[in-house]
This record gives C-alpha cells, sequence and structure tokens, in this order.
C-alpha cells in the first residue's frame, strides 16, 4: 500500500450491515461516557485523585489545567483514559502532591467541568486501569426497520461485536495514516505526536485482519493457530481444538481470537489464523515495515468485544436510547456501525 485513499475502508460488519439511520452527538448529554474504575482507593497517600465530570473539553487540557491549578509539572497528572471531548463524561485523574495538602479543587467547578470526589490513594493512576466505560447513548432523527434492528442488538447481546478500533482514531478520511507513512517515509514530524500517527498505523493493520475474519465468518470461533485471551484479562494462550471446553467458553464470551498488533517480534500464531495474518501484512509492508522501525514491540488484542448489560429502548418515534458497557479499549462506534448507518450533523 503505497498511497493511503482518502476514505478508510468500510471494515467488514457481523450483522448484515446497518438497518437503520441517525445522528448522535446533537447535544453533549446524548453522548455519556462514565468510566469504570478497576481498584479501590485507600484514602490516603501522595496522590490526589479527582472524579471528574467534563462537557466539551478533552482529557489532556483537563490535566493542563489540573496541573496549573496544583502548581505541579503536567507529567505530575495522570489519568486511565482519553474521554470524548464531544460528550458528557466521568473519569478520574491523579495529582502527585507529595507533602502538600489538597488545594480548594471546587474552585475549578464551571459550566464544563465538576468535581464530583476526591481522595487519596498512595500510588498514581496508570494508563490503561481502568476496567471499562460505561456508555449511554440517544441516536436521533431515528429511521428504519425496528424489527430489523432489535433482531441485531439482541444478537450483538448474545455474541458481541467486532472489537475494531473505532474510525476516530485515524483522524479525519485517514490523514493519521497519511501521517504515519509520510514520517516512515523521512518526514519530521512533531515527536508529541508521533505516537498517535504510530498507533493510527498498527490499529489500521488491525482492522484489516479483523475485517478479513468477519468475511471468513470466523471472528467469534477458534481456527486452528489462533491465540485466544480471557475477557477481563490481557494474557492469551494457543487455541487447543481438540479440547471440547474451548468452543464453549468462546459461546459464553468467556474467550476470544486475537489478532496481531503489529510491531518486533516473530508472529506467534501458525496455520490457517498466520496465513491470514502473513497476507494481511504483506499487503501493506509500508506499514508493517515502519512500525518495526519504529520500535514497536508485537501485541495481541480481541478480535471481538463483550457489549455488556445491553439495553435499549426508544424514548420516541425517532429517538433510540442505547445502554451497555465495554471493557477498556473497545470503542462505543463499533457497536453502533453494526446497526445504524450515522448521518453527519
Amino acid at each position: 500500500m503505497n498511497e493511503m485513499q482518502t476514505q478508510l475502508p468500510n471494515w467488514a460488519r457481523a450483522y448484515g450491515g446497518a438497518k437503520s439511520t441517525g445522528i448522535i452527538r446533537s447535544t453533549p448529554d446524548d453522548f455519556i461516557v462514565n468510566e469504570i474504575q478497576s481498584f479501590e482507593l485507600s484514602g490516603e497517600g501522595e496522590h490526589a485523585f479527582l472524579h471528574i465530570e467534563k462537557c466539551n473539553e478533552n482529557t489532556d487540557y483537563i490535566a493542563r489545567l489540573l496541573a496549573r491549578f496544583a502548581g505541579v509539572r503536567q507529567r505530575d497528572v495522570s489519568y486511565a483514559g482519553l474521554k470524548d471531548r464531544h460528550a458528557r463524561t466521568t473519569q478520574w485523574f491523579s495529582v502527585w502532591l507529595p507533602g502538600k495538602p489538597d488545594p480548594d479543587w471546587a474552585e475549578l467547578n464551571s459550566d464544563t467541568l465538576k468535581i464530583l470526589q476526591a481522595t487519596r490513594h498512595s500510588r498514581k493512576l496508570k494508563r490503561g486501569s481502568l476496567a471499562g466505560n460505561q456508555f449511554i447513548l440517544k441516536i436521533r432523527q431515528w429511521q428504519g426497520e425496528k424489527e430489523g434492528l432489535q433482531q441485531q442488538l439482541s444478537l450483538i447481546k448474545a455474541q458481541g461485536v467486532p472489537n475494531y478500533f473505532g474510525e476516530q482514531r485515524f483522524g479525519r478520511d485517514g490523514a493519521n495514516i497519511n501521517k504515519a507513512l509520510a514520517l516512515f517515509g523521512g518526514a519530521k514530524l512533531s515527536r508529541n505526536l508521533r505516537g498517535m500517527y504510530l498507533s493510527a498505523a498498527r490499529s489500521y493493520l488491525f482492522n484489516q485482519i479483523v475485517s478479513q475474519r468477519v468475511q471468513n465468518a470466523t471472528w467469534d470461533q477458534a481456527l486452528e493457530g489462533d491465540l485466544l485471551m480471557f475477557t477481563d484479562s490481557h494474557s492469551f494462550f494457543k487455541a487447543e481444538l481438540t479440547d471440547p471446553s474451548v468452543s464453549e467458553r468462546i459461546k459464553m464470551l468467556d474467550i476470544h481470537p486475537t489478532a496481531a498488533l503489529w510491531g518486533r517480534g516473530e508472529l506467534e500464531t501458525s496455520a490457517t489464523i498466520a496465513e491470514i495474518e502473513e497476507k494481511i501484512i504483506n499487503e501493506h509492508s509500508d506499514i508493517a515495515k515502519g512500525l518495526v522501525k519504529f520500535g514497536l514491540e508485537q501485541d495481541r488484542r480481541t478480535i471481538r468485544s463483550q457489549v455488556k448489560d445491553l439495553q435499549w429502548q426508544f424514548i420516541d418515534a425517532e429517538c433510540l436510547e442505547l445502554k451497555f458497557s465495554l471493557n477498556a479499549g473497545s470503542y462505543a462506534t463499533a457497536v453502533l456501525r453494526e446497526i445504524i448507518e450515522l448521518v453527519p450533523v
């Protein structure tokens, strides 16, 4: 692949494609995201933990604001993950204040930021250290066939969705992939933005592999050579197809097939799965070689995402509300794309 197209590929859908249309984010309260914490806070320690509700503000801006207000370096402020700007979200931040009292955090309250809770803990909040996110989404101007939609939602509740990285990962019209290709070609780009472009490039390869598995109708089953991962763990193991419990545990959403997050190291899959992954990597060798050149280490990610506690209701004839939770790193837009063709606002 020498040149990215202006539009991202239309990656395969698992449930026959969207059967309705609608818009999201017409207001921030149409897209609510609540972070699910992965550990208990002790109430004591050098790190101030702040549970913050934000609206129309991005996570990095809030982190900078906290650093200035507390009089600390920006690197002394941590958060578990980025949250949407055009949404109403709650998430935790930590601020390292060794030997210092808390400032009056309530002074930060505004129309776009609210301090919900402040406490202490002995360790800082690390990236990725959250259990997941809960979503409450409203799709307005909904049009479509309710019976077909509800059939798709029932299948998603039982079987999950392909664990695609969301299109927001790639920038408008795939611009972040273009930036990554320029970087691989020797362009001098901001060091602060390199990580975003490299992640986009690796996510693109991952999505290509997932799309192939969806086309093959094997994204929710184990094949020869697969590496499987537990739902709530990052550890993975080689599929033993002779073990009858493997298929049952996949059906129960306890374990999932994985795909490569490309980088340095040997591909650990074999047989059928290795052939699929090697084919995609070879087709996009400029991206794959660039990721290796910049030192990314090979990893794995599940190709299926469990959609937990999925509920839906029509608030009125043209407003569909969805409630569900996803594990950390999974995208709500990966759920929406299976059922709704989103209309630009």
